[in-house]
């Protein structure tokens, strides 16, 4: 049996009233390259922003390796959404990618050669070596999509979320993408991602949440990813909420 690396009790969320997610109950194992998915307004980027303390929960319990978020911080990574960062921010690659080694360091002390050394270990593994010195703001979609990649890879974390890393790059890129979250993976770590092409589930991913502000299912893809529950997942908000209530 996996060890579970992250524990989810009884975690509602709401906005403006209104529930976003409900009840949800969830264990991560170890090891694994997870995909959260749902239709939109499922509530997939705020199941991780919660988990992560960015939204807060009106009820439940989220624990990492069975302590609180706070305490494990570094060793948890997070790649939020291209469009949710301000790109027009004067900075270049090389000290977008440096910021992911502060965790480590404390805000306190700088970044020294050791942690550039890092840096650029990191851009090179996502093949933007030759874009170390350009501002974020000339890339383009895909290679801005590598540089939050190679940031998070350099702070070396234990597990990572991911929010729709896929979203709007090439087939190039999203290649490149899959072969690193493919070795983070065998390196023993676990990768949690918000996903949206149902087709590349089974070929991407080994384990998937099945979301619709409850959760319908999650488990191993090939006992979980069928077209039973994926028909559960896309019908309506409301009739899911009814029956996760009728349940309890």
């Amino acid at each position: 049996m996996k060890n579970y690396v992250v524990n989810v009790n009884d975690m509602t969320v709401v906005y403006h009233k209104k529930p976003v997610l409900w009840d949800i109950d969830l264990q991560i194992p170890s090891g694994i390259l997870m995909a959260i998915v749902g239709p939109n307004g499922a509530g997939k980027s705020t199941l991780i922003k919660a988990m992560l303390g960015l939204v807060k929960p009106v009820t439940g319990k989220v624990t990492f390796w069975g302590e609180s978020y706070e305490s494990q911080r570094k060793r948890i990574g997070y790649v939020p959404q291209r469009g949710s960062v301000d790109w027009d921010f004067p900075t270049d690659v090389l000290d977008v990618v440096t910021m992911g080694t502060y965790g480590q360091l404390g805000w306190i002390k700088r970044p020294g050669e050791k942690e550039r050394e890092l840096a650029i270990q990191a851009i090179e593994k996502v093949d933007m070596l030759p874009f170390a010195n350009r501002q974020i703001s000339q890339l383009s979609g895909g290679q801005q999509q590598r540089v939050f990649l190679a940031r998070a890879l350099v702070q070396d974390a234990d597990i990572y979320f991911m929010d729709e890393p896929f979203q709007g790059v090439d087939a190039k890129t999203e290649k490149a993408i899959i072969k690193l979250l493919e070795e983070l993976k065998n390196r023993g770590k676990t990768v949690v991602v918000v996903h949206h092409d149902l087709q590349t589930v089974p070929e991407y991913f080994d384990w998937v949440t099945l979301l619709n502000r409850v959760v319908i299912e999650s488990g191993p893809v090939e006992k979980v990813f069928t077209d039973e529950n994926l028909r559960k997942t896309y019908r309506s908000t409301s009739e899911n909420l009814y029956r996760k209530r009728d349940v309890m």
